[in-house]
């Protein structure tokens, strides 16, 4: 239904409210609409008096856009970005040229809410008045579009805060429904041992991952079983239940952070990751619109004019505005990757320009200026191995994006055994790249050994250069004193029995990776680095690396190589030094990908790999793989391989199936010494108010599509996810902080459902089950033709209703008494009104046959009494 309607179903108003929606859609057939270049929209009422009309004042929909009052559902944009989905009501009210037209009411507070500076205007109205004075603002406008359902609202910069692209108020963050939900996953494999050549054996792999969510708390748990036997002579059969975390969170909105209470990890962005069991307030990135997370510049600039700016990155349009005149800043640029300078171009409205370049270059650590990220945690060490000691620990973390494309960050770790400060500072060098450089000074006592001290000293570049196509993604080097020792080093060494491994500790670290661009057609050539050398070995680790990957006609194809040189020493020679042996290994492969859509109809692809190590085998293999099925849901691939040095023949056929209530997967594999079965299910649970919804495994933050009695009805992008029996689905992953489109496909409506809006907008926080209501109508489709008790058809416009129902969506009456019903039962009675007058309404009962209509649509004929 197009339109809300608080008059009684029947009356003239209601009967008119319904019209409107048969004109609208009658505009919009070819040649109903003419340009506005050539003429306004115009529908002549008289039209509707061919015949015999009953003479409606139709004068409302004479103009263009022009509509009955009434409470119209719509989507509301403001200077063109959409701010909400609603019910809006609108009134016959006069415009800025004291001309009566249909006009929103908007309360003040929610225009303040999307924006709009409402303190700076008093003639909107009070900050409680139901209904502000748009056109009380100079070029002000507020636009129906009847057609698309849109209110657009257009307000002059000037009386609009600047908020960042991307930005959604957490007003309109959804922290969603209580809910109950369980992801599970049951693996395993059956291994049957070729004769002579091993035992039977079979394992099984169990996880769980409940949760509850109550308000903005979020309760979740890990918990896995494992199971292994053997047939193997005197193999026994183990199994054990382990949990990998415990922990309750939830958003702390003002200080855009999380607050997590249970088990869970440091963040790892000026300290090495730590395990903890207790409590940690950390700044949450996705909290800020995209275009203020990690590091981009400020643009500042005086323009002369109301002028464009626009602002490029290696020749690419990044940035377009249009600011006031005078001094202005840009603070909500999208990070765009490692460097590259900016071209600001200021445009002025007299056609002159003026052209200034902002360097620009970054590394991990660095943030806007004016941001600060923070985290502040306590608990007790949580350790992977039952023995070691629960040692109680604090670590606190801040960076803070300075002026001139500086950051300054640092941090402190403290327990009784170990005590670390660390300081560094990043800054964006311009063309010459962006640097950052840290210490950490570190105290600590490892268990039954002297207390020591060291530092541990850290450099990062990274630079683009555009003119050759190359970038350091990251190049790094480290350096550790003798006395210098992690955290989780020291604190792994306290273990009820005093004894544990000889740790390596690490003394130099020197890492790089580059990419070349070798053109348009000549694809990209990557390149990597890394050399380690100890304290308390002589050993060294180096591995070297490049590989080259392209793309012709669809055709991708690549090739690595990678050397890898480990030494150690053997003992000491005649001379007292150490002699050393060197572990040298080279590998080397090649992929080549093929597309066959065309033979199969689906996306289908053809594989070659080769694998070629010096100290070990090459082995070949061939694969083709692809999806199938209506909706892609179930994926192949066979492969069959050959391996050199006695590896023989090996293959594997798997499947996998995204279904609507879970996800199954299956395959067969064999090699020379044993033959594999394995299978898989998981999927998700979820226990809501309306009652349980199975799905496929769920991610973090997850939507729960209600379309009550519309089965089967498939979500748009995401793969074999359609609703259940009773209309119910779990969209399994949702971007927190954000606004969701949840689109249903109604190609994929069932013959006896109607859903009148297929797209929801769903805004969760993390972590949160947020449900997207949508209003259905299920029942049957009838065409029926209706007259009157003289033979006449029913009068055009005519509202035909049904009786006793708790829907009051009313249909219209067409030409010749022909009027198309959606939502009905098999049998019942229904009212059909065209005026007030007690001879201006009549009812008709019906009856459906029993087999239904092979087009889905039952053609009826009957006479109204």
């Amino acid at each position: 239904m197009c339109i809300k309607n608080n008059t009684p179903p029947g009356s003239r108003r209601w009967r008119l409210n319904r019209l409107a929606c048969f004109i609208a859609a009658q505009l919009t057939l070819p040649g109903m609409v003419m340009s506005d270049a050539l003429a306004r929209d115009y529908f002549n009422p008289a039209l509707l008096e061919l015949g015999g009309g009953n003479g409606a004042d139709l004068s409302a929909f004479e103009e263009k856009g022009g509509q009955l009052p009434g409470t119209y559902r719509v989507d509301v944009f403001l200077n063109n970005e959409k701010v909400d989905t609603r019910d809006v009501e609108f009134r016959m009210m006069k415009d800025g040229k004291g001309k009566e037209t249909l006009q929103p009411c908007i309360p003040v507070a929610d225009l303040k809410q999307w924006g709009v500076k409402t303190d700076f205007y008093p003639q909107l109205g009070a900050p409680g008045d139901a209904c502000a004075n748009i056109t009380s603002i100079e070029l002000a406008d507020a636009d129906f579009r009847f057609g698309q359902q849109q209110l657009v609202l257009s307000f002059p910069q000037s009386a609009v805060k600047s908020n960042a692209r991307g930005w959604v108020d957490p007003k309109m963050w959804d922290d969603g429904i209580p809910a109950v939900l369980l992801n599970y996953s049951v693996s395993g494999a059956n291994n049957y041992a070729k004769s002579g050549k091993g035992y039977d054996s079979d394992s099984q792999f169990v996880n769980l991952r409940p949760g509850i969510n109550i308000g903005p708390w979020r309760l979740r748990n890990y918990t896995t079983w494992s199971r292994n036997s053997s047939k193997a002579p005197g193999a026994r059969t183990s199994s054990s239940w382990d949990t990998v975390y415990t922990y309750a969170q939830r958003n702390i909105v003002s200080l855009k952070s999380q607050l997590t209470l249970g088990d869970s990890t440091t963040p790892s962005d000026v300290f090495d990751s730590i395990p903890f069991r207790g409590a940690q307030m950390a700044s949450d990135d996705d909290m800020l619109p995209e275009s203020l997370r990690g590091y981009a510049p400020i643009v500042r600039g005086i323009a002369r004019s109301n002028a464009q700016v626009t602002i490029r990155q290696n020749g690419y349009v990044i940035y377009q505005t249009y600011v006031a005149p005078g001094a202005f800043e840009i603070t909500d640029m999208y990070p765009t990757g490692g460097s590259g300078d900016l071209q600001v171009n200021i445009k002025e409205s007299d056609g002159s320009e003026q052209n200034m370049v902002i360097p620009y270059a970054s590394v991990p650590v660095m943030q806007r200026e004016g941001r600060l990220k923070y985290s502040v945690t306590s608990g007790v060490y949580r350790a992977y191995d039952s023995s070691i000691e629960q040692t109680p620990l604090t670590q606190a973390t801040a960076i803070y994006g300075l002026s001139h494309g500086m950051t300054l960050y640092g941090g402190g770790q403290f327990a009784s055994k170990y005590q670390s400060l660390s300081l560094g500072v990043g800054k964006n060098l311009g063309m010459l790249g962006a640097v950052s450089a840290d210490v950490t000074q570190a105290w600590s006592r490892q268990q039954d050994s002297a207390r020591e001290n060291g530092q541990s000293w850290r450099i990062r570049y990274s630079k683009n250069f555009v003119e050759t196509g190359t970038n350091f993604a990251i190049a790094g080097y480290r350096y550790a004193t003798s006395g210098y020792w992690g955290m989780q080093e020291v604190l792994d060494t306290y273990r009820d029995n005093h004894s544990y491994p000889l740790q390596e500790r690490r003394r130099n670290r020197a890492e790089m990776s580059l990419t070349q661009s070798l053109g348009k057609l000549g694809g990209s050539l990557a390149l990597s680095a890394v050399r380690e050398d100890y304290w308390n070995s002589s050993q060294t680790m180096e591995s070297y690396g490049a590989s080259y990957n392209n793309s012709f006609a669809g055709i991708s194809y690549g090739l690595s190589y990678t050397y890898n040189l480990n030494s150690y020493a053997t003992g000491s020679t005649g001379g007292g030094s150490s002699s050393k042996v060197y572990s040298r290994d080279q590998l080397f492969s090649l992929n080549l990908s093929i597309p066959i859509d065309k033979l199969f109809g689906k996306p289908t692809y053809v594989s070659y790999n080769m694998n070629s190590s010096k100290n070990g085998n090459t082995s070949h293999s061939a694969a083709i793989s692809g999806t199938t099925l209506s909706d892609d849901s179930l994926s192949w691939s066979v492969l069959e391989g050959y391996g050199t040095k006695g590896q023989g023949n090996n293959g594997n056929v798997n499947l996998d199936w995204r279904a609507t209530y879970g996800e199954v997967t299956g395959g067969y594999g064999y090699d020379q010494y044993s033959q594999r079965l394995n299978y898989g299910v998981q999927g998700g649970v979820l226990v809501h108010e309306d009652g349980i919804t199975l799905s496929q495994p769920m991610g973090e933050t997850v939507a729960l599509v209600a379309a009550p009695g519309a089965k089967g009805v498939a979500i748009t992008g995401q793969t074999g996810v359609k609703t259940d029996w009773r209309g119910y689905t779990v969209m399994p992953y949702a971007s927190p902080f954000r606004k969701n489109d949840i689109n249903l496909d109604p190609e994929t409506l069932g013959e006896d459902a109607e859903i009148g809006i297929t797209t929801q907008t769903v805004i969760p926080t993390r972590g949160a089950v947020v449900k997207a209501n949508y209003q259905t109508s299920i029942g049957n489709r009838i065409l029926m033709v209706l007259t009157q008790a003289n033979g006449k058809p029913v009068p055009f416009g005519a509202t035909v209703s049904e009786s006793g129902s708790k829907n009051t969506q009313g249909f219209i009456v067409g030409d010749g008494g022909q009027v198309y019903l959606t939502g009905l039962g098999q049998s019942g009675t229904l009212t059909v009104q065209w005026g007030n007058g007690s001879t201006e309404r009549c009812s008709v009962s019906y009856s459906l046959p029993e087999s239904k209509a092979q087009s889905g649509i039952n053609q009826l004929t009957a006479q109204c009494r």
